[in-house]
């Protein structure tokens, strides 16, 4: 006789909208010194700032803070072109996000954009996954001006802040665990914000397919199958 297999209730995959006010924003040794420089406008040291760090670091919603600040449109760096460089800064602050990404980056226009921005005195926030001389940039003029540019970089988290962002997560989808869950994450997951991320929503869509509450076992379970097993010495 075969044995019922327990129910699995159907989920839904609802995009998340993170928050990204600036009592959201936790600040630490690794990404103190960005916070700091995001914090100083509007007596920045130059019209443009570069903002770097690896994904998921919190370079988003430091440029949504200072955006709120500054009252300053937003535009992925592959929105820059020529026909809309002047709309661009005609707002009078603007942050340009991802300029790493090379797919539909226009060079010529970006650097165009941050010539008539300085010309304008409209303040530039610029984020990047990468640091300026790993974007392969084929104009040298435009390479010089963002090596000139001052900036900042989120480093990796800290263990304070991995547990501190797993936390909120939690917190973000309305899900109250228990701390040793979050202590089994930190241990075993990469030190990356975007990996806590992920393991998070993987871990919220597997208690609901199941029914069951987020505990430790079921966090190690979700953990092995991610290909994250715990390390033995």
């Amino acid at each position: 006789m075969r044995e019922n297999a327990p129910p699995r209730q159907l989920t839904f995959d609802l995009p998340l909208d993170p928050r990204y006010g600036r009592e959201d924003f936790l600040v630490s040794p690794a990404n103190e010194a960005a916070y700091a420089l995001i914090e100083a406008w509007p007596d920045w040291p130059d019209t443009v700032l570069v903002l770097t760090g690896p994904s998921g670091s919190g370079k988003s919603h430091l440029a949504s803070i200072w955006a709120t600040r500054a009252h300053a449109w937003t535009a992925a760096a592959a929105e820059v072109s020529a026909a809309k460089v002047t709309h661009l800064v005609s707002n009078g602050a603007l942050v340009v996000e991802d300029i790493d990404r090379a797919e539909g980056r226009d060079e010529a226009a970006l650097f165009h954009l941050l010539n008539l921005a300085r010309e304008r005195r409209c303040p530039v926030l610029l984020t990047s996954a990468r640091p300026v001389d790993a974007l392969g940039l084929a104009t040298p003029d435009l390479r010089s001006r963002l090596r000139l540019a001052p900036g900042a970089s989120i480093l990796p988290p800290d263990d304070a802040l991995l547990r501190a962002v797993i936390v909120k997560l939690f917190v973000d989808r309305q899900l109250v665990v228990d701390l040793s869950v979050v202590d089994a994450l930190a241990l075993r997951i990469d030190r990356s914000l975007a990996r806590a991320r992920e393991v998070v929503a993987e871990l919220d869509r597997d208690a609901l397919g199941r029914g069951r509450r987020i505990t430790r076992p079921l966090a190690l379970a979700v953990l092995d199958r991610l290909g994250m097993p715990e390390e033995t010495e």
